[in-house]
């Protein structure tokens, strides 16, 4: 479970720090610019470090990190993110800072670090990374390209490594903002990695399935809850490789095949939202940071998925969301809402607890009104 998140210097985000311990859920609300999805943007930094894209130019073309992502061209003090999770009972600390030295194009690796209960697995400093074996009390160092992430490069010794605990739980972090039109359905591989615009849910669905057949009941149950008409779902074969999702309903006792990709957005985030269930329960627990998970949804049905997704992850596993829907709003409460603000462009996000902060009325009154201000 995730309990710290600490980010400077990168974006709207200076000497921003969430301290999460102990919430299984939260909800970030703020008006648009204000950080929300930064936060996603920073997490998203280390998943794909953690699914070995570790070249700082790689990265930069991805748009995840590069130059342009200092604060206000801050170059003088390093892009710096912390992140602390308690895993099997351990604490984990990642720490991994970013400078970008004069002449320099492209990011350098300034400072890399992982603890774990306060013991340090590996440390760098620039080009130099030491290798600690406090058992033996030996030490290891070697040198890395200054342009590589180190966390991907260093061999894992076993299942059991807390260096491979550590990367597998990265990796696996869902963080999504779905984009339903990319949403086909089609499959040409299986995964357990999911793409944030969801545009490989098909390999996500067939990975879960492939590996984990009991997920599909954990699926059905969810979608026969949201559409009660749904009869089944199957993965068509197209080609040697190739697989399309076609969903079945039944109604009267007359039957209709639709193409997963011809569904509503707002249907295709229910699939979604069944896919994030099962993967919680049979290769979780997983950390999901959903960027408004209610924003193709009627008034009528975003509260039932924010409540389903809550209560899926309130004994196993971490969910944070973001959201602008009243409805999803009103399903948390002052403990678990993080209010963020930017009083304009040129100032830093800055974040507090709901439970925190003086709200006269109703929150979502005040929120329409823009009377909520840290």
């Amino acid at each position: 479970m995730l309990q710290r998140l600490y980010i400077n210097n990168f974006r709207c985000l200076e000497n921003f720090e969430l301290n999460i311990k102990g919430m299984p859920s939260a909800l970030f609300i703020g008006k648009n610019g204000a950080g929300k999805s930064t936060i996603a943007s920073g997490l998203k930094v280390l998943q794909n470090i953690s699914r070995g894209i570790n070249r700082m130019r790689e990265l930069d073309s991805l748009k995840l990190i590069g130059p342009k992502d200092f604060t206000r061209r801050r170059y003088d003090v390093p892009i710096r993110i912390e992140i602390e999770v308690l895993l099997k009972e351990k604490l984990y600390k990642y720490v991994l800072a970013f400078d970008l030295p004069e002449k320099f194009k492209e990011l350098r690796v300034f400072e890399e670090q992982l603890l774990v209960s306060g013991e340090p697995i590996y440390s760098r400093k620039e080009a130099q990374v030491t290798l600690h074996t406090s058992s033996q009390n030996r030490e290891a160092q070697f040198l890395v390209d200054w342009h590589l992430v180190a966390l991907p490069v260093i061999q894992e010794q076993s299942e059991t490594d807390p260096l491979r605990i550590f990367k597998t739980w990265l990796a696996r972090m869902i963080i999504l903002a779905p984009i339903p039109s990319l949403m086909t359905g089609d499959s040409n591989g299986e995964t357990l990695e999911p793409k944030p615009d969801g545009s490989n849910f098909g390999e996500w669905i067939s990975g879960l399935l492939s590996r984990y057949p009991a997920a599909y009941t954990e699926v059905d149950k969810y979608l026969g809850e949201v559409m009660p008409d749904i009869q089944d779902f199957l993965n068509e074969p197209i080609g040697k490789d190739s697989k399309s999702m076609i969903v079945r309903f039944e109604a009267n006792n007359a039957t209709l095949s639709v193409d997963f990709e011809s569904l509503s957005d707002g249907e295709k985030c229910f699939f979604l939202c069944a896919v994030v269930l099962a993967a919680n329960k049979f290769y979780g627990p997983l950390f999901c940071f959903w960027d408004e998970p209610d924003n193709y949804l009627s008034l009528s049905e975003a509260g039932d998925f924010v409540t389903s997704l809550r209560r899926s992850f309130k004994n196993s596993g971490q969910i944070f969301m973001t959201s602008h829907n009243e409805e999803g709003i009103r399903k948390f409460s002052n403990e678990n809402t993080f209010v963020l603000d930017r009083k304009s462009h040129l100032e830093p996000t800055l974040v507090r607890l709901l439970s925190d902060m003086s709200v006269q009325g109703d929150l979502v009154d005040a929120l329409i009104r823009g009377d909520i201000e840290i």
